[in-house]
Parts: C-alpha cells; sequence; structure tokens
C-alpha cells in the first residue's frame, strides 16, 4: 500500500475550497490547487515517492478543469488498484447561500452562461452528484463563516493524521427543517414518547435533566438504545477496516429540540467511552 496521507479536496464552486486548502496548508499538508485529474498518478508519483519528504499532500480538484467530469472516475479507481489510499473531501453549500456568496465576491461562476448563475449552480451539483456519491467527506458549509470552516477543516486534519479511527459525527436534527445532507446514518426516534405534549417539558429542550428523565423512563426508549447502540459498536469497526475516515449518525425528531438531542446524547456519551474522535452537534436545538 502506498504511504502518506492525500486529501482531494473538491465540490461546488463557491463552497469553500480555497478556505479548506488554506487551512490544510496550515496544518503542514503540502497544497496544489487546480491540479488536472489526469495528471494525479504522475504527480503522486513524483511527489509521494520513496525519496520524498512529502508525507501529506491536499489537491483541489473540480470542474474549472474541462475533462474533470470525464476522467476523475477512471483516474481515481486507477489509484486505487495500485495501492494508493486517499480521502475525497467533498463541500457543498445550499443555494441561497452560494447565490449570496457570489454577489458579495462578484466572482463569476465557471459555468455560468447566458442562463444566469443559479442555472449554473444547478447544473454543477448535478454533474457532481457521481463524486459526491463516493465521497468520504461531505461538509455543508452553508453555515460557516469562515473561521469556522478552517477550524472544521483543520479538526478533521489532525484526526486523519494521528489515529487510524473514524471520526465519529453525532448529530441530532428535527425532520421539519430537513435531513442533513452530509450524513452517513440516519436514525428516525419520532416513534418514542415526545416530551412536546407535556405541558412543563415544551418549552424546554433535549439537555434540560427534566426532558431527559422523562425519556428514560420509558421501556421502548431503553429497549432501543441497547439495540441501536449494539449496533453501532458493530458497525464502526467495520466502517474502519474498509477504509472510512469519517461518519456521521444523525438523529431526528420532528423539531429537533427533545427527543433527538436526548439520544444522540445518549449515543455520543456512549461511543466516547471507546474513542476520542467523536463530537456531538445539536443542529436545530435553538429553532422553534
Amino acid at each position: 500500500m502506498k504511504q502518506g496521507k492525500i486529501i482531494i479536496v473538491t465540490g461546488l464552486s463557491g463552497s469553500g475550497k480555497s478556505t479548506a486548502i488554506k487551512a490544510l496548508e496550515d496544518f503542514g499538508f503540502f497544497c496544489v490547487d487546480n491540479l488536472p485529474v489526469v495528471l494525479l498518478p504522475e504527480f503522486l508519483e513524483l511527489r509521494m515517492g520513496i525519496d520524498s519528504e512529502i508525507s501529506k499532500l491536499a489537491l483541489v480538484m473540480d470542474i474549472r478543469e474541462k475533462s474533470f467530469i470525464l476522467t476523475y472516475s477512471d483516474v481515481l479507481d486507477g489509484l486505487r488498484r495500485q495501492g494508493y489510499r486517499f480521502e475525497i473531501l467533498f463541500l457543498e453549500a445550499s443555494e441561497e447561500v452560494l447565490v449570496r456568496r457570489y454577489s458579495q465576491t462578484r466572482m463569476h461562476h465557471p459555468l455560468a452562461t447566458g442562463e444566469g448563475l443559479l442555472e449554473a449552480i444547478r447544473t454543477e451539483r448535478e454533474q457532481l452528484k457521481g463524486l459526491k456519491g463516493i465521497a468520504d467527506k461531505v461538509i455543508d458549509t452553508s453555515h460557516y463563516n469562515v473561521h469556522e470552516l478552517k477550524a472544521v477543516i483543520s479538526g478533521h486534519a489532525f484526526k486523519l493524521v494521528q489515529t487510524g479511527h473514524a471520526e465519529v459525527h453525532i448529530l441530532s436534527f428535527g425532520y421539519k427543517y430537513g435531513i442533513p445532507h452530509d450524513a452517513d446514518l440516519v436514525i428516525d426516534v419520532r416513534f418514542l414518547p415526545n416530551p412536546y405534549f407535556v405541558p412543563e417539558l415544551r418549552e424546554l429542550n433535549g439537555m434540560a435533566p427534566e426532558v431527559k428523565a422523562f425519556m428514560k423512563k420509558w421501556n421502548e426508549t431503553q429497549t432501543f438504545l441497547k439495540k441501536y447502540l449494539d449496533l453501532l459498536d458493530y458497525l464502526i469497526p467495520l466502517y474502519e477496516k474498509e477504509g472510512k475516515s469519517y461518519l456521521t449518525v444523525a438523529v431526528g425528531c420532528t423539531g429537533g429540540r427533545h427527543r433527538s438531542i436526548v439520544i444522540a446524547d445518549e449515543i455520543f456519551q456512549h461511543l466516547k467511552k471507546k474513542t476520542d474522535c467523536i463530537n456531538l452537534v445539536h443542529r436545530d436545538i435553538d429553532l422553534s
């Protein structure tokens, strides 16, 4: 197997790839922007050969290269057959955010024609659907500023370099606000008793001790947690064995303020005993 840490940064134009590559450069990665994908095999042989001092490499590759869509699949498959291990980091953002970013920077979208910016964004998203599907990690940057995104990328890089364990991301959410785009495993806990219908609990959230106590008293909750935690204990080592570096477990209820928060926290506390490569985010906790 070829040695070294290789990250391929790709995704939608305007999603923050330049910020990501700058964060990786600050972390000590040798970085190359807009390398033609057909040159990648030769580049890796030159830069990561036996005598090379480069052990951490990051490359930005996207549709700015005209042949990228047609060639990336064959090239990446060929590299894997040669023994290279690399992470594909795919960045995306919502249409509204991408339009706003382009309006603020007055940059030109690489696919923009007479049909306008929004159509270019939608065309690119469709063209990159297959690449997103094979990505090791998908990050929706819609809600990150530059500094927050750099921190997220740096955190991923640190865990990739320091450990062979997968980074586990636990995320609670509300179905009324949409399923997270970057979720690998989604569990719907709307079958559990709902604290929202208890008047004294309605205005609280799943972080409140009263809500936690209400959720934990039900046999359904305890039985579900046992079975689901056993499943995660079984699956995560298999994902790591397969080479997966990032795993996002999303836990959803109706509004993302009660049941999903309690269950996500229970999952987090359980897995935290087994790995340091874990974090917890309650996406919709402050939404009504």
